[in-house]
């Protein structure tokens, strides 16, 4: 038996028991589901730096979803949110690196 304690996506359980093996899974708290969410955004971002794959990077972005829904949120908000900022300090486009500032 090989012990876990990480958010997982909700078809697991059945993918696991599909293939022949059994689980033990729990539904969690709303504090415990943010805190493991806010883990699994490092993980995922942390096996993106690694690999550099696009599907990393999509479940980067599923879990930044969830993250968005569980604060109360709306990818709408995070959206809208997003689009002014660069509105008013740009993208990343210009590829500028700062590298110094003077008083």
């Amino acid at each position: 038996m090989k012990s876990y304690h990480k958010l997982v996506r909700d078809h697991i359980p059945e993918i696991i028991e599909a293939s022949g093996k059994t689980c033990i899974w729990e539904t969690l708290s709303d504090e415990a589901y943010l805190q493991l969410l806010d883990e699994k955004l490092n993980e995922e971002l942390a096996e993106y730096q690694e690999s550099k794959s696009l599907e990393e990077l999509a479940d980067l972005l599923e879990v930044m979803g969830a993250v968005v829904a569980a604060r109360g949120w709306t990818w709408d908000e995070l959206t809208a949110l997003r689009k002014e900022k660069r509105r008013q300090r740009g993208g990343f486009a210009k590829k500028i690196l700062l590298k110094e500032v003077s008083e």
